[in-house]
């Protein structure tokens, strides 16, 4: 704007230059016999004019306002403003000079062979254009920045406001005393923000996920709470009843120890009473070992062998019981711990024997990879089946069932999972299975 506004000056200064010199070319005509003649028609208040001439003394003179319709007043300059405008080169070039006490002007010195003619119009009106533009454009610049802010504070306000609801659930469930206990965590984002095409959507459709997460988490710790709390109220129930019976027959024997008889049959009781504890004790010692991730011996078995003496073992304890081993023509080889699968056979066969009425048929089928047990008996009660492999778990709630104390199947399932393998139970009326798969 400054460049085009100078150079629409400079062509003012131009014309007003022509104008200066007249029709016939010869300047001002300064010191006239007839006086000063009047300003030229057309040239602006402000116009610069100056005779330079050799011989006489430089003069010049500014058009300062107007005294009709169409003829100007004009006053001398000092002598600074002539100095200034006698150094100005006559080639016809327009420049910028600072004349004392009149300002910026745009000037054009004309050699006219015995004189120099300077013209020249003020260059304030550039300057204060400039500036107002520059005014202006800042003001818009301000305004339109503020009017954008505000506008983008109000959009970004309105797009964030569905992530402030996924952060109110965030920080319910903050809230939430999580600590023990059963909790339930049933806050979750609106599914109208789970929309996982926008980022908001993906949020909450994250936090969605993450609470479903922790609520699984908890609730999974508090039934292990509850089958911790379970199988220490279980296992004390099971220590009491014989250290009851040692107990009262230690006081019985204390009260008589005249009486062979009684000492014999006391110390028999508790020699009996504590073969079952030292049982219990190893059998949850076993547990606890195997719940901490304690490796078991790898060793090559023949589970062929171990099959023959385990029936052969049910066979002596339970006689009325019809036992069946079915083997392959090859021998079965797996790699585990003797003892702990023998204990595996010896587990399932007993509660076999036990909880089946005489003359039932019981018949092991080994299998490259693992083994089998299977009765015609009556099968599990479908209350306790889904139960089956839980520590202590009974068929009755009155706890007094002659036999184990309900660790058999846990050991089983327990042994079996250290080894790699699976164990499932299905049961029914007449066809009660017990699967073992080791590799």
């Amino acid at each position: 704007m400054r460049a085009y506004l100078t150079h629409q000056l400079d062509q003012d200064v131009a014309d007003s230059s022509q104008r200066a010199l007249g029709p016939g070319g010869d300047g001002p005509g300064f010191g006239d016999p007839g006086g000063r003649p009047a300003p030229r028609l057309g040239t602006e208040v402000g116009t610069v004019t100056a005779e330079l001439e050799e011989g006489r003394a430089p003069q010049a003179l500014v058009l300062s306002e107007r005294s009709g319709a169409s003829w100007t007043a004009e006053v001398a300059v000092g002598d600074d403003v002539v100095d200034v405008l006698a150094d100005v080169p006559a080639d016809g070039r327009v420049r910028g000079v600072d004349l004392p006490g009149l300002g910026a002007y745009r000037v054009v010195a004309i050699d006219l062979g015995d004189k120099v003619v300077v013209t020249g119009l003020p260059a304030d009106e550039v300057g204060d254009a400039v500036r107002t533009l520059v005014l202006g454009e800042v003001v818009l610049i301000v305004v339109g920045g503020v009017l954008a802010l505000a506008g983008s504070l109000l959009l970004v306000r309105r797009q964030l406001r569905p992530l402030r609801e996924v952060a109110e659930t965030a920080h319910t469930v903050a809230a939430l005393p999580l600590e023990s206990g059963e909790i339930g965590v049933t806050e979750r984002v609106p599914a109208h923000l789970t929309d996982e095409r926008t980022e908001v959507g993906q949020v909450g459709a994250a936090l969605n996920t993450l609470l479903a997460h922790v609520e699984g988490s908890l609730d999974a710790r508090h039934a292990s709470e509850q089958r911790v709390r379970q199988f220490v109220a279980d296992a004390s129930h099971e220590l009491r009843t014989p250290l009851t019976t040692i107990a009262g027959y230690t006081e019985l024997a204390r009260r008589r120890p005249d009486d062979t008889a009684v000492a014999a049959t006391a110390l028999t009781k508790v020699a009996d009473e504590s073969k079952r504890m030292t049982a219990l004790v190893e059998d949850l010692l076993l547990l606890a070992r195997l719940d901490s991730g304690r490796p078991l011996r790898r060793d090559p078995v023949d589970l062929t062998r171990l099959l023959l003496e385990a029936v052969a073992d049910a066979r002596v304890v339970g006689p009325e019981h019809h036992w069946r081993l079915d083997l392959p023509d090859e021998a079965v080889e797996v790699e585990g711990d003797a003892d702990r699968l023998h204990q595996v056979l010896t587990n399932l066969l007993t509660n076999a024997r036990r909880y089946t009425p005489p003359g039932t048929t019981v018949t092991v089928t080994a299998r490259r990879g693992g083994f089998s047990v299977h009765d015609d008996g009556p099968g599990f009660d479908p209350e306790v089946l889904p139960h089956a492999f839980e520590r202590f778990a009974r068929a009755d709630v009155s706890r007094h069932r002659e036999g184990g104390v309900g660790l058999g199947l846990a050991l089983v399932e327990a042994i079996v999972t250290a080894h790699g393998g699976t164990v499932r139970l299905t049961s029914a009326p007449g066809d009660t299975l017990v699967d073992v798969r080791l590799d």
